[in-house]
């Protein structure tokens, strides 16, 4: 008998997932994107990829990955972080900013989409749920991404920041992390989600005040905060590479 100290995490299979969510007929559903939807982190891919073409100067690359560099050592915060890989294209033009990311999309990220996670979506879509996104990634790269999966940009909640005059500048609008997710939701108006999808620790706020949260292709951390609180977990294939 496996003590409360001691729970064993509730592990889905691909069917169990589907039903489970399914069956729930959720009225609103909330989805993390990277690492939840697709398979790695599509904002510091984008970061790397734009420095390795040239979108910004050698200034403001040497100044980033400074910045990175302290990031993972525990300097910067995550917060911090995320605002700081939206704030570096301060000074483009935001049609090229979303040229740029639907390319980047369709060339590393679209093949790792969970196949499994398209056809939830799918599923959900026809009994009526409300989808919305919510990322701590730069809202050009998640809108170019979920274009593919049909959620529209009015239900995608993503690190931004004010545009002006078809300018990117460097004012913060919002970077969804942590606890910052459940503010932005209830920013507007979701207080109490059906049910939330998310991959790490730093979704776990949003997926807190869900009625009913699922841990997807989750981090360490975040699995043992879902057996310590009960959240299925659901680990989905990869997608095809024939």
């Amino acid at each position: 008998m496996t003590s409360a100290n001691h729970a064993l995490p509730v592990q889905l299979s691909a069917a169990e997932f589907l039903e489970t969510s399914l069956a729930l007929k959720p009225a609103i559903a909330v989805f993390d994107c990277d690492g939840t939807l697709w398979s790695g982190d599509a904002g510091y891919g984008f970061m790397i990829w734009s420095l390795e073409q040239g979108l910004v100067s050698r200034n403001a690359s040497d100044w980033i990955d400074s910045r990175y560099r302290l990031y993972r050592t525990g300097q910067v915060s995550e917060a911090a972080m995320c605002g700081e890989m939206v704030q570096l294209y301060a000074g483009l033009h935001e049609d090229d900013m979303r040229r740029a990311s639907a390319e980047f999309f369709r060339t590393h990220i679209e093949a790792n989409i969970f196949p499994v996670m398209r056809t939830v979506l799918k599923r959900l879509r026809t009994l009526g749920t409300d989808i919305w996104a919510v990322s701590s990634t730069n809202n050009w790269v998640i809108e170019a991404g979920l274009q593919q999966l049909d959620i529209p940009a009015n239900r995608i909640l993503a690190a931004r920041v004010v545009v002006a005059d078809g300018i990117i500048t460097s004012e913060l609008l919002d970077v969804p992390t942590d606890e910052g997710k459940a503010l932005a939701l209830q920013n507007v108006g979701i207080f109490a989600p059906d049910a939330v999808y998310g991959n790490s620790i730093h979704d776990a706020a949003m997926m807190r005040i869900a009625k009913h949260p699922f841990a997807v292709n989750p981090s360490d951390e975040l699995v043992r905060t879902a057996t310590a609180s009960g959240w299925p977990i659901f680990h989905p294939e990869a997608a095809s590479r024939t």
